[in-house]
């Protein structure tokens, strides 16, 4: 990346904020508009914390944390904390000011934050990693609670971790005498979410951003094969050569079986693959930080998973149909995966890896951002005029945050969801706010991410004060 992730960030942000100014009606109404688009440069509030950490050995090592409160418009800031060697300032920054589009994007009662700790989590031991998760949750907790501040998962940290961060955060508000009944308690169950579900956590939490991936997919092909049919353009043809006999129900049918590329085959990367392959497309390439490989007659995410989880590693897991056989695929390394010749490509892993560098070499007709800016403002022009059809992070890895939010609500009223009830309200929301933002791309003849941006923009400058 030759910028910063918050240069990006606010590069993406000019673009949008272009489009508004243009359609404002009056000098006055453009000063006010840009007046409050400035409020959105930088965030309300960074709270950069040392943590002394016990270490096995009994030694105290000091680790940097982050808190960024982007903007709280909507709601109360809402964002995750990443445990990662390579957290920064200006990625904390930029995180948070996408937790605010995004939450936006989704029509949530909710502003945008994010958390970070400078650490390799790898390398350290389960009371350890405890360790630092409690002191991290008490150097935050006078800025948080369920109507301030509510953090969840992000990279390396997970519903064990909300749980002894949540457990610290109300250990605090107990020694102040906050805590009165049980109605109360529930409540500030509410400031951590992406808790197991016997925390308090919500049913469908784990695969919830996967699935939403699935729902904006399935949202935007629908548009794409009605643009499609309308203008009779074949520039994105889902039946011509691409019919495989499938048995359905006992009997056989032909359907098209689009081809997908998952870079990332983390959690998030592993359940979008999952449900991708179980809803008729057919994945033949996924990822991770060390390489990747290729099946042409699709890969078994499931067998692929399991057989990674043995390795170590997906070098060796050609995992097609039941079984893994070496002689069914190839070895291929993450800039491969990228330039494979397939209908959707599905970045699941770090920002910044589509650069002005490889845009051109894209082969594939959609790509569907579930990673947090994987592409940069360069590529994103490059790809837009090759005719690409790139379904953005705000919208796309957006089921997460939702489901989050489906959380927080039931635990300020004390109810619990089935995963029926949660998925349910997850692919209504979701695929609206897919709708909304292709209808406004095709009025305003803009891509989907800069329509993103504007709606999310419309609703947040709308509570501006």
């Amino acid at each position: 990346m030759t910028d910063s992730a918050f240069a990006n960030a606010q590069k993406q942000l000019d673009t949008a904020a272009k489009i508004l100014l243009k359609n404002a009606k009056t000098a006055e109404e453009k000063l006010e508009l840009e007046k409050k688009l400035a409020s959105l440069k930088q965030p309300k509030r960074i709270a950069e914390v040392s943590l002394p950490v016990v270490m096995d050995d009994g030694n105290v090592k000091y680790f940097t944390g982050y808190r960024v409160q982007f903007n709280d418009n909507l709601g109360p800031y809402k964002g995750g904390i990443r445990f990662h060697s390579n957290v920064s300032l200006d990625e904390v920054k930029a995180l948070s000011f996408w937790m605010t589009i995004k939450c936006a994007v989704a029509n949530l009662p909710m502003g945008g934050g994010k958390g970070g700790v400078i650490v390799d989590p790898k390398k350290l031991s389960i009371k350890e990693l405890e360790n630092l998760s409690r002191e991290y949750a008490k150097s935050i907790a006078d800025i948080i609670g369920p109507h301030k501040d509510v953090p969840a998962p992000d990279m390396n940290t997970n519903g064990i971790i909300m749980g002894w961060m949540l457990e610290e955060f109300i250990k605090i508000r107990n020694s102040k005498n906050e805590i009165r009944n049980k109605k109360e308690l529930n409540k500030l169950k509410a400031t951590f979410t992406g808790k197991l579900v016997k925390d308090g956590g919500s049913e469908g939490r784990e695969e919830a951003t996967g699935l939403g991936g699935l729902y904006v997919l399935q949202a935007i092909l629908a548009k794409l094969r009605t643009q499609n049919s309308m203008t009779k353009t074949q520039s994105f043809d889902y039946t011509q050569d691409k019919k495989e006999k499938l048995t359905v129900a006992g009997s056989q049918t032909s359907q098209p079986r689009l081809t997908v590329a998952v870079q990332g085959f983390g959690n998030v990367g592993h359940n979008v693959a999952k449900f991708l392959d179980a809803n008729g497309f057919k994945v033949v390439a996924v990822s991770d930080s060390k390489g990747g490989v290729y099946v042409s007659e699709g890969i078994n995410p499931e067998l692929t998973q399991e057989c990674k989880k043995k390795n170590g590693t997906l070098a060796g897991c050609y995992c097609s149909g039941s079984v893994c056989d070496l002689k069914k695929g190839r070895q291929i390394t993450n800039q491969e995966l990228l330039e494979l010749p397939v209908d959707i490509l599905v970045p699941s892993a770090l920002e910044g890896v589509i650069t002005e560098n490889n845009a051109g070499k894209i082969k594939a007709k959609v790509i569907l951002e579930m990673a947090n800016g994987p592409t940069t403002p360069q590529a994103d022009s490059i790809l837009f005029k090759k005719g690409i059809t790139l379904i953005p992070d705000v919208l796309s890895n957006s089921g997460g945050v939702l489901v989050s939010t489906f959380e927080w609500e039931q635990n300020l009223k004390s109810e619990h969801w089935t995963k029926e009830q949660v998925n349910k309200r997850l692919k209504s929301e979701i695929q609206k706010a897919a709708w909304d933002i292709w209808n406004l791309s095709k009025k305003e003849k803009i891509d989907l991410r800069t329509s993103a941006f504007v709606l999310a923009l419309q609703r947040i400058l709308a509570k501006s004060n």
